[in-house]
Order: C-alpha cells, then sequence, then structure tokens
C-alpha cells in the first residue's frame, strides 16, 4: 500500500480502538512497528493477522507483490518488533515459520480467505509466514476503569468479527474460525481467572458494599466458563454445521454482553476514582 494510505489507515486504527472503515472494515489488522534493517529508524504499517492461541500470524503478501514487504526484510535482520492491536501495545519476537508448519498454516489461511493463494500465485514466491509471540502486555494504559472497559471492548470487537465470520462461512466451519474461536474462548478464561483472583478481591477489601454485585459478577463467570466449555466441545468435532455453531456464538454473545455491561456498571467509576 502507498505510504499515506498506510497512515491514514493507522491514524484512523489509532484513533478508533483498532477499528477502520473503508475497504478494511471488518478486517482483522494490528499495527506492526520494525526496525529499518539499512535505516535503523522505525518502520510501522497495517497488516493483516490470523489468530493463533498465544501469538499472531501475518502473512508477507504485499499484495501479490514479486518482491517482500519492507516490513519482513526488517524483522529478519532485528525479529524485535511492536505490535499494537487496538487495546494493548506490546514487544513481541518475530519468528518466521518454516517448512510443514509454514506450509500447514498457509494451507489454513487459504482454506477460510483463498485470497491469500491469489497472492501467492500472482507474486510468484512462496508467501513467508511469521509468528508474533508477545511478551507479556500488561493492562492498557490509563485509569485502570478506562483500561477494563477497553479490555471487554476488544472482546466485544472480537465476537463481532467471529459472528461475521461464522454467518459468512458456509456449510463447512474452515480450520482457521475454529481458531480463531478457541483464542476467544482462551483470552476470556484468562480474563476472568484474573478477575476472580485478583481484581474481585481486591475490590471487596475496599469496597464491602460491592459484595452482592461481585457474587453476581462470579456466578456469571461460571455461566460463561460452561458456555466456553460447550463451545470448545463442539469446535472439537471434525463436522462442525454453520447454523450450530452460529447459534452457540449467539448465545455466548447475549451471556456475554450483558455481563460486561454489568461489570462496566458496577466497577468502573470505582476503579477510576482509585
Amino acid at each position: 500500500m502507498p505510504m499515506d494510505f498506510n497512515q491514514q489507515i493507522i491514524d484512523e486504527f489509532r484513533a478508533n480502538g483498532g477499528r477502520v472503515g473503508g475497504p478494511f472494515e471488518g478486517a482483522r489488522l494490528l499495527l506492526l512497528t520494525t526496525t529499518g534493517a539499512r535505516s535503523g529508524a522505525p518502520h510501522t504499517v497495517p497488516v493483516a493477522c490470523l489468530p493463533d492461541g498465544d501469538r499472531v500470524l501475518v502473512i508477507a503478501s504485499a499484495g501479490g507483490s514479486p518482491r517482500h514487504p519492507a516490513w519482513y526484510h526488517n524483522l529478519r535482520a532485528d525479529p524485535r518488533v511492536t505490535v499494537e492491536d487496538g487495546t494493548f501495545t506490546y514487544q513481541a519476537e518475530a519468528v518466521v515459520l518454516t517448512g510443514e508448519e509454514r506450509d500447514r498454516l498457509f494451507a489454513r489461511a487459504v482454506e477460510q480467505s483463498p485470497g491469500w493463494a491469489d497472492y501467492e500465485t500472482r507474486s510468484g514466491r512462496v508467501l513467508p509466514v511469521v509468528a508474533l509471540v508477545a511478551a507479556d502486555p500488561g493492562p492498557p494504559a490509563g485509569p485502570m476503569g478506562d483500561a477494563l472497559k477497553s479490555l471487554h471492548d476488544a472482546f466485544r470487537r472480537e465476537l463481532a468479527l467471529i459472528r461475521a465470520e461464522v454467518a459468512a462461512s458456509g456449510p463447512r466451519v474452515a480450520a482457521q474460525l475454529k481458531v480463531n474461536c478457541l483464542t476467544l474462548c482462551q483470552g476470556l478464561h484468562v480474563h476472568h481467572a484474573r478477575e476472580d483472583d485478583y481484581m474481585f478481591p481486591a475490590m471487596e477489601g475496599r469496597h464491602p458494599e460491592l459484595g452482592p454485585a461481585l457474587e453476581r459478577l462470579r456466578a456469571e463467570h461460571a455461566v460463561v466458563a460452561r458456555l466456553l466449555e460447550e463451545l470448545r466441545t463442539l469446535l472439537a468435532a471434525d463436522d462442525v454445521a454453520q447454523d450450530t455453531l452460529l447459534a452457540e456464538v449467539e448465545r455466548l454473545t447475549a451471556e456475554l454482553e450483558a455481563h460486561l455491561d454489568y461489570e462496566e456498571e458496577q466497577l468502573v467509576p470505582l476503579l477510576n476514582a482509585g
């Protein structure tokens, strides 16, 4: 993409918590900052990404260009990169995948989005697949209540993306879409475990009047955990029907969004007050 167009996407991404419009509306994007192999200067570009559990994948397609993109050459020279996902900004190690792993993950991407194969054919090269392995990103910047809402908004955005992907998937659910769902399940499990183990006890100590609200939130965590386990069980099947998966995602979405709304109503003002 031309640099001026790239900058428009970067500015919009940063201003809207990872959301952009136009031709990339609803796309999975991140901002990747590498160190120039020759200049040593930071170089930021928007790139499409694929969830993959505790890491994220990017493909050096360059829109089907016969040459690898500059960011790929940069991270080959210095694999330490900065990632912005709309909620977190964190350091990551870029690992260029090779052999069977690269081929398997590229095939998984193509199964869901055939455009990747078109790019590879047009480019005349094997498109590199790169895993970005994050250091612990820590909480979003800012007051704790605002940080909690930003994190919740990231879950809301991911649920919306998954619902759209399932609705557009056709009768057979692609392996990458299963991974997207499982990555969401993992993220929600970790988030709720940290709230139950750390945030809720701390808030209960400072604000005993929150007891009933926190009891309700813990009960809702148990309901979400059950729905996540049912979703994982469904995804473990070889053949998952699109309508069945969509119904499960819709059920989880309704329960989770109501939970997040109530939690923010009860906790965000107190967290921001310190």
